[in-house]
């Protein structure tokens, strides 16, 4: 059975809610995951999580500021992305 979504899915846009990220991807998809799962955007000042950049054309998303990396397919496979201790919590 063939699927229409990508095999290098790519984020073209980010924002956030109280308590989620939110990426839009270029097919239109919209990932929503909760900012517990990264402390450090989570913690962070509403400017410091404005300031990211779009890296590998897509495929992941950077905060300079604050040494953060995020890759899209960790967030559409989130149990593969997740330290040990996390998966069984």
């Amino acid at each position: 059975m063939a699927t229409l979504a990508p095999e290098q899915p790519r984020a073209t846009s980010v924002e956030f809610s109280d308590d989620e990220l939110v990426v839009g991807l270029e097919d239109g998809r919209v990932l929503h995951v909760p900012l517990e799962w990264f402390p450090r955007l989570r913690d962070a000042t509403a400017a410091e999580r404005g300031t990211w950049r779009l890296i590998g054309h897509g495929v992941g998303i950077h905060w300079p500021g604050l040494d953060e990396d995020v890759s899209v397919r960790g967030l559409l496979l989130p149990e593969a992305a997740l330290p040990h201790e996390r998966k069984s919590a």
